[in-house]
Formats: structure tokens, sequence, C-alpha cells
């Protein structure tokens, strides 16, 4: 069988020798390549290559949401990521957002060809001078806490939009956006932007919304319990996640509160986050709210799972109690004395 190679890198002459070190290797074909973040995508359309060996540095190249979706659309394509980076965070975040081996530019030309060989055998790849680097990762100091201005900012960027779609989406000026990315880099202890989103990704918590403080006596009572609960909401429908956020934020001001569009990102925070309850949407988009309830169960099974529908139906009840929903709820019915009720008995 003849592997079908895409190479991706903005220098012409690393390409040509990209080549020429793979030229020997028996059963490869490169058939294509690329020098830009543009032209990555219908390259890829036309060759189906079986391999893609990338410099994720390109221009016009947003690595971790550029990968995510490469991965989503091709997800049999063994991505070989060949950069001069070799910072531990950087290659952590690449490697969670989905390729499958990542090699260091000043590795002999014969680690390459091994590297290539490995990835296509279905194996992972990382350059030896990494290992230690990711067993044994630098320790983080702590952040200081950031304003609302920075949350909303580094949520942004954690979605792959540039600068000037952040400052269109807060209508702020393209400036104030970069000003405050660079403050936001030092104070994160990072040097770009891969490496703020890697570690938004493994940080979740910097970025969680917090309660909004009442300003009028509360018509519920609080129970102490849930002060410092941390619930999450997954729907697709983002401007109903803000309206339930800012109602649990009202009821609870001290709850952390985080958000999710699908089971991925659900799971991830449940990874690193300890969730005493979830409210789920029956349908996310493509997916299917009962498969996101099964998999936060599996990950946190002390996370209580309430499914919630703007289209209740009996069989979606019975199917989201069996796979591990504690309540079904119509979305209709979703006021403020019902959360407050739901969230009281499952804190307590």
């Amino acid at each position: 069988m003849v592997h079908r190679i895409l190479l991706a890198d903005d220098h012409a002459v690393v390409r040509a020798g990209i080549r020429n070190a793979l030229e020997g290797l028996p059963d490869l074909d490169i058939v294509g390549e690329v020098g830009d973040g543009p032209s990555l995508a219908p390259a890829l359309e036309r060759w189906q290559p079986d391999c893609l060996l990338i410099d994720v540095t390109m221009p016009a190249f947003d690595p971790i949401a550029e990968i995510r979706r490469i991965r989503a659309q091709y997800p049999q394509l063994c991505i070989l990521v060949v950069s001069a980076y070799d910072d531990d965070v950087y290659v952590q975040g690449l490697l969670g957002a989905g390729v499958n081996g990542y090699h260091l530019k000043d590795q002999p030309l014969s680690d390459l060809r091994l590297a290539v060989t490995r990835v296509l055998a279905g194996e992972r790849w990382i350059s030896s001078s990494l290992v230690d680097k990711l067993l044994y990762p630098k320790t983080t100091t702590a952040v200081p806490p950031l304003s609302t201005r920075q949350q909303d900012i580094l949520r942004l960027l954690a979605e792959g939009l540039d600068n000037r779609a952040i400052a269109l989406r807060l209508n702020l000026s393209v400036k104030t956006v970069e000003n405050h990315l660079t403050r936001l880099y030092r104070q994160l202890g990072v040097q770009s932007r891969l490496e703020a989103a890697t570690y938004i990704h493994e940080h979740p918590e910097i970025i969680a919304y917090s309660g909004v403080p009442r300003r009028q006596e509360p018509a519920f009572v609080e129970p102490p319990q849930a002060e410092q609960a941390a619930i999450l909401v997954v729907d697709d429908n983002g401007r109903y996640r803000v309206q339930l956020r800012r109602i649990i934020g009202k009821l609870y001001p001290q709850a952390m509160i985080y958000e999710a569009a699908n089971t991925a990102d659900a799971v991830h925070l449940a990874e690193r986050v300890a969730l005493q309850i979830a409210f789920v949407d029956v349908v996310l988009g493509d997916e299917d709210g009962l498969r996101c309830t099964r998999r936060l169960k599996a990950q946190s099974p002390a996370t209580r799972i309430i499914l919630i529908s703007a289209y209740p139906d009996r069989e979606f009840h019975r199917l989201g109690l069996q796979a591990g929903a504690t309540a079904f709820v119509d979305k209709k019915d979703l006021d403020a004395a019902t959360l407050h009720q739901i969230i009281a008995d499952a804190i307590s």
C-alpha cells in the first residue's frame, strides 16, 4: 500500500529537505505541498492524504482550532507536527488537539523517517528530547485573579477567534485587545497565542463564570453548602447558556458556573473540575445529549445530571434516566424557583 503524504510548511527550503529525507522510504508518495493556512484545507480535500506533515506556525493558521477541525473532518488522517518549538505546554496543547506525533526540526533526518513510519503504523511519536519535559513538566505559579474583561478575551481566544473578531465581539479596538493579550500572556507565563489556548485548556477554572452579586434581597434562602458549587451548563445555543448562567448566578453568586457547547468540551471540564450538577440539553447540534450524559457519568459518577429539552418526550425521559440523568425538565418550566430547588436538592 502506498501512503500519500502532504507537506505543510511556510519555508520552501524546509519542505525540500523533508521531501529529500523521505524519498528513500518505500511505499510513500509526497502528493503535494502548501505554505500557509488558507491553502491547507483545499489541499487536504484535493489530495486526501494518509499523513500530514505540518509546521503549525505557518501564516494565517490557528493551530489548536485548525488541528481540531482537521481531526474532526479527517479522523483517519495521521498528523505529524514538525516544529522548532520544544515547549512542553505547546506540545501538550497540540497532542490534546489530536495530532499523532511531534517531531523537532533539530533532530536527525533518520529520526524524521522513523517518525513518519511510526505514525503511519498507528503509533504516537514524540521526539526523545521532549519526553522528560512531558513526564516532568515545569511547575506553574498561581495565576492572579483576572478581571471580567480579561476572562471574556480569554474565552474568545479559546474559541479560536483572532484579535479583530474578539474586538468586534466585545466592542473594543484591536489595539486594546492586543494590549490586554500582552498583559495576559505575562500573567499566565506564556509566550504565544497557542500557549495561552493550551493553558486555558489545562486550567478551565480561570475562565469559569462566577455568580453575580445580588442587588436585592433574594426570594430564596440559599443553603450554605451550595455557595461553592461547581455547575455546568451544556447547550449548543449560546444565548440560552448565557440566560441560564445568569439566573443561576443570581441565585448562587458564589457558585462557579461553567459552559460547554458539546460533549467533548463537557467531558474535558469534568476531567478537571469536581462538578456537583450539570444541565444538559437533549439535542446538542448534531450530537445526542443522552450520549453526553453517559460520558459525563462515566467520568464523574457523583455529578447530578439534569436533562433539559424544549421538546419534552416520554421516550427521551426514559432513555435519559437509563443513561444516568437524575431528572428530565422542560425548558419552559426551568424558571428561577425550579432552578433553585434542583440545585439545592443536588447539593444537599
